[in-house]
């Protein structure tokens, strides 16, 4: 997205509207999770000979993607059915190792209170079932924190299309120029850039070159990085300039 008069993107934005954020990856590391509990049902029907899905695999077919794509990648030999029936068995495996293990990202509480003290909407926007994503929410203590939580599956399309993005922004009453995204994944980021939005991406499992590829406006390691407290204190300064000028 480009931004006016050498503006970064995010600092474009302003007067910001409203803040979305998509779940897995970015407001917390659940990827693992995820990867565990493939690798336990694909172990029990002997995929890839018995030989465990290593993270590589993990990102490349299943990371960020529908449950039609991740289902397609790993089972393209099987009836779309029984692919999609196993993705929600492994989905409630997930969600009992959910219930044990699930951690924020390091900083989210800063960034959430940050975007709280501003009064920006806010959605969650994800291509998880909503049973899981209201549990993630929950297990985080941000059921109360987002307005709207908006799921790919009950969308046109799911990410990467950017319908789930345009559906948060209709629910919202907000517009695409004063809005920006925290993402994880290069499908989610290319999902926000197509519905006109700068995304800023958490590099919490992702390659940092599928990111910029996918059109990331700003990289960050994690809500603690400086590099995302510069573009948010920028934000800050030009909001101030608009309301004193």
């Amino acid at each position: 997205m480009a931004a006016p008069n050498g503006v970064s993107p995010l600092a474009a934005t302003v007067p910001v509207e409203a803040v979305l954020f998509d779940i897995d990856g970015t407001l917390c590391d659940s990827d693992p999770l995820h990867h565990v509990a493939f690798q336990e049902m694909l172990l029990a029907i002997g995929y890839n000979n018995g030989v465990p899905i290593d993270e590589e695999f993990f990102i490349k077919n299943i990371a960020g993607r529908s449950d039609v794509e991740a289902a397609q990648n790993l089972f393209p030999d099987w009836p779309l059915e029984k692919g999609l029936k196993f993705l929600e068995d492994k989905e409630t495996k997930y969600r009992s190792l959910a219930m044990e293990r699930l951690e924020p990202v390091n900083g989210l509480g800063k960034v959430v209170q940050w975007v709280k003290d501003h009064g920006y909407k806010r959605a969650a926007v994800t291509n998880a079932p909503r049973i899981n994503a209201e549990l993630m929410l929950k297990l985080l203590g941000l059921s109360d924190f987002f307005q709207a939580v908006i799921v790919g599956g009950e969308c046109e399309k799911p990410k990467p299309a950017p319908f789930p993005y345009l559906k948060a922004l209709k629910e919202l009453g907000v517009s695409a120029e004063h809005t920006f995204i925290f993402e994880d994944s290069a499908s989610g980021t290319r999902a926000g850039v197509a519905a006109g939005m700068p995304v800023v991406a958490v590099l919490t499992r992702n390659p940092e070159n599928s990111l910029q590829e996918a059109g990331a406006a700003l990289i960050v390691k994690d809500y603690a990085d400086p590099k995302l407290w510069s573009a948010l204190e920028e934000i800050d300064a030009a909001e101030a300039k608009l309301k004193s000028g």
